[in-house]
């Protein structure tokens, strides 16, 4: 490569502002909080039911809900059983994959100052409202699986 082209070459990281870094250290103490508890909530087998409440719809009809088996995901997940929190409700495995990814790129523009490039391009690229629709896919897939689990079980 030539020098003049080394010189025009967009850089993958800039130095982080100190709003960047106090979001990026709110956002993975936050994350890293959750699971934490959960790991705790694992390790002593605590009933979250009884602090979170138990859902409804399943009580009532007995087929769970979009988000049911999250708790008991989060807590197999946090625990470090991946492979048991998938099995249990598919979409809380993949979405606790994407919260660990975004604390780790959270804690290095934390603690290390800098700011990557394609996490700037990602939110000036993507609209929010792909997003949530993404997030709204992947939550019903989850309960397509554990609806049809039930379904098959009473059946």
């Amino acid at each position: 490569m030539q020098t003049s082209q080394q010189l025009n070459r967009p850089k993958l990281f800039y130095g982080a502002t100190k709003n960047q870094r106090l979001t990026a250290t709110v956002i993975w103490v936050s994350i890293a909080g959750f699971f934490g508890i959960f790991a705790v909530a694992g390790h002593y087998d605590a009933d979250m039911g009884f602090w979170l409440g138990r859902c409804g719809l399943k009580d009532s009809t007995g087929y769970p809900c979009p988000t049911c088996g999250m708790t008991t995901a989060a807590k197999a997940f946090a625990q470090g059983k991946i492979r048991e929190a998938f099995h249990i409700q598919p979409a809380g495995c993949l979405l606790y994959s994407i919260a660990v990814f975004v604390a780790i790129l959270s804690f290095v523009i934390s603690v290390f100052g800098v700011y990557f490039r394609f996490v700037e391009r990602f939110f000036a690229e993507v609209k929010v409202r792909y997003i949530i629709l993404a997030l709204l896919i992947i939550l019903l897939s989850g309960w397509a699986v554990t609806f049809t689990r039930a379904y098959i079980a009473k059946h």
